[in-house]
C-alpha cells in the first residue's frame, strides 16, 4: 500500500473508477495508464482483479501480477508473452452492478433488462 484506506472495499461483482498506470516489471515501460477510469472488476487480469478488491476509497497501491494472474504465455499489444506486470492503481470510488445499473437510468440498459415480476 502506498496510501492506506479504510472502509469496504470493492468485491469482483463492483464497478471501480481508478487512476492507474500499468508498466512492464522488467523494463518499466508503460502499456497503458487512464484517469478516472471506469471498469467492472471482473473485466480485467486476474492479478490486478484481486488486487482491486483489496484496496478501500482513496486508497493507493502498487500491484505486482505475475505472469501467470496476467497474461500468461500469450502476448497482449505491447506486452510480451510470459510478462509480470505492475499497476499503480489509486481507488477513486465503486460501485455495485444494481447501483450502476440505477445511474444508467430507463432505456439505457446496456445488459439483460432486469423484470419487476
Amino acid at each position: 500500500m502506498l496510501r492506506q484506506a479504510t472502509g469496504p472495499k470493492p468485491t469482483s461483482a463492483d464497478y471501480v473508477l481508478v487512476n492507474y498506470i500499468g508498466y512492464l516489471a522488467a523494463t518499466g515501460a508503460v502499456f497503458d495508464q487512464g484517469m478516472q477510469t471506469a471498469f467492472p472488476v471482473s473485466g480485467v487480469i486476474p492479478g490486478f482483479s484481486e488486487g482491486l478488491q483489496m484496496i478501500a476509497k482513496t486508497g493507493v497501491a502498487r500491484i505486482c501480477v505475475p505472469a501467470a494472474m496476467g497474461y500468461g504465455s500469450e502476448s497482449s499489444g505491447p506486452i510480451p508473452a510470459n510478462s509480470d506486470l505492475v499497476f499503480q492503481v489509486e481507488l477513486l470510488d465503486y460501485k455495485s452492478a444494481a447501483e450502476v445499473q440505477a445511474m444508467r437510468g430507463p432505456g439505457m440498459d446496456t445488459e439483460e433488462p432486469v423484470s419487476g415480476n
